[in-house]
């Protein structure tokens, strides 16, 4: 096999959290433009359904599912559409998250919990429901969308919340690679350093400091990370698991 068809995703099927705009969406258009078919899911199902509609015009396989992930129940039923649809789950990317920026003195327990619940619980009961259906298939990629802000603290924001979430998810990753990699099953994540999306943009002030404290100089584009998950959803990774891949600009090097 040539290396370019080792990075093809032909025949394969597979789901995105958060699929409805901003790196998820991003992530969507790159597995489908590899070849895969891509359930979009997300809460805004309005949103969801112009992402997915977009795929089906640009010749892609797509179809949206409204899901809350921090739900076992709608997980696992979200899970097993997509199964049904196309007869197997080869790829799963883990991407539904949010911020809040609030000084560690000041923030709540609701806040702490509503980060918490989306960023991490979430992560592992998607890749707990799509993980069983990937062992009984003895195979499949799970990528989960973790953050740079999981080996630095950012600053000048304050998002105790947000950090602490996105270093679980690193662990998350890690630790069901290790149990899961007997069955074929891989589990990676990627680890965006800061990007142009409709998160980011609310913060628009502080994109001369973010920029000037990248190495790159400048701010990812959503369409610089899908080129990650692609690898890590191929067989062009085939022998990789429990791997961070950070896409940052270089800013953790500093």
């Amino acid at each position: 096999m040539g290396v370019l068809d080792q990075f093809s995703l032909q025949g394969r099927a597979g789901y995105v959290t958060g699929g409805a705009r901003g790196i998820g969406k991003s992530i969507a258009f790159g597995l489908a433009e590899a070849g895969a078919s891509v359930a979009i899911i997300d809460v805004d199902e309005e949103e969801a359904e112009k992402t997915s509609r977009q795929l089906g015009d640009s010749g892609y396989e797509s179809f949206l599912i409204r899901a809350d992930v921090t739900k076992r129940d709608q997980v696992s039923d979200m899970v097993a559409q997509v199964a049904r649809r196309w007869g197997r789950l080869d790829i799963a990317v883990n991407n539904a998250g949010k911020c809040i920026n609030a000084p560690g003195e000041e923030m709540t327990e609701q806040q702490w919990d509503d980060v918490l619940d989306l960023n991490l619980k979430a992560v592992f009961l998607t890749c707990q429901a799509a993980g069983r259906v990937m062992i009984e298939q003895k195979g499949g990629s799970i990528i989960n969308i973790a953050s740079m802000s999981a080996r630095i603290v950012n600053h000048p924001q304050p998002q105790v919340a947000y950090n602490a979430s996105k270093a679980g998810v690193i662990m998350v990753t890690k630790s069901l690679a290790a149990e899961w990699a007997p069955h074929g099953v891989r589990v990676n994540s990627v680890s965006p350093g800061y990007t142009a999306t409709e998160l980011t943009l609310r913060m628009e002030d502080l994109f001369p400091k973010w920029v000037d404290m990248t190495p790159m100089k400048r701010l990812a584009e959503p369409d610089e990370i899908k080129g990650a998950a692609v690898f890590l959803a191929s067989e062009a990774s085939r022998f990789v698991t429990g791997h961070d891949l950070v896409v940052d600009g270089g800013f953790t090097l500093w």
